[in-house]
């Protein structure tokens, strides 16, 4: 019986090795791996387009970084003079989910246009900052709309705006500038989450606080060229806004389980990326 003791003991050592091994590579695929965009200190990989400015002139420093959070600001205006605005993530994604918690404060600029009261956006599917036209209102893009309201007001967030580009919804070319989401009002300077979920140039979900209002496919250019991905923009119209957090889940990556960098969660294989030990 002694002997049999000594036999088992470093199978059974092993075989406790194996099933934590197993358990940790498990773990580690899944294992969601957000990158934060905005580190809450300044607006290092950002690039920034004003309306009548060269690229990352910040006029009137309209886009700035104050207690922790990344503000869009008009307490320098004398005008809006229809200076639209735009701040740049510095690289483009395909596959992925886009997070950005916000809020609208404070009062709108006098003089901004009535449609931009509490009105933000994530632009996606984006031109890059630098190939925005020195005038240009806004970049050719999909817009998530970001809409606010007034106690007592109702207004639909989350809708989808097409500078420049079209959707198809429910089967149906959707050419019209702006289409209603039909989603929840959001009042007064209350955080929200949206979410983007984004396929490449096949599906998109538009999602406020865990609700699905959205769902679209086939982005693509008026001419009809399919929207496969692109650079993330947040906007200056007017109204003042906060922006908490932005971070990105990249949906496209190596999807071979062999590979140390397997994730579950891929749906967009990039055999390139695999990593193996």
């Amino acid at each position: 019986m002694h002997y049999l003791k000594i036999l088992l003991l470093p199978l059974l050592t092993i075989m406790l090795i194996s099933a934590c091994a197993e358990t940790e590579s498990t773990t580690d695929s899944e294992t969601e791996e957000w990158i934060d965009l905005f580190n809450g200190e300044n607006l290092d990989g950002w690039d920034l387009k004003i309306r009548g400015y060269q690229l990352n002139e910040n006029f009137g420093n309209t886009f700035r970084v104050e207690d922790g959070l990344m503000k869009v600001r008009y307490d320098e205006y004398e005008t809006f003079d229809e200076k639209f605005g735009h701040i740049f993530y510095e690289e483009p994604f395909s596959y992925y989910r886009l997070q950005v918690e916000y809020r609208f404060v404070g009062e709108q600029l006098e003089n901004g246009p009535g449609w931009a009261f509490m009105n933000n956006g994530i632009m996606f599917h984006s031109e890059v900052a630098a190939d925005m036209e020195l005038d240009q209102d806004f970049p050719t893009s999909i817009e998530f709309q970001l809409l606010g309201a007034e106690d007592g007001s109702e207004r639909t967030n989350g809708s989808v705006c097409t500078p420049g580009t079209h959707v198809v919804i429910d089967g149906e070319l959707r050419t019209e500038h702006c289409v209603d989401s039909g989603g929840p009002t959001h009042h007064g300077d209350q955080w929200v989450t949206a979410e983007l979920v984004a396929y490449g140039d096949s599906l998109v979900h538009h999602i406020l606080n865990d609700e699905v209002v959205m769902e679209y496919t086939n982005p693509q250019l008026e001419d009809g060229t399919p929207l496969t991905g692109g650079y993330f923009a947040l906007q200056s119209e007017s109204h003042p806004t906060d922006i908490r957090s932005v971070r990105v889940l990249n949906l496209e990556g190596c999807m071979d389980p062999d590979a140390v960098n397997f994730k579950t969660y891929f749906v967009k294989d990039n055999p390139d990326a695999c990593v193996y030990e």
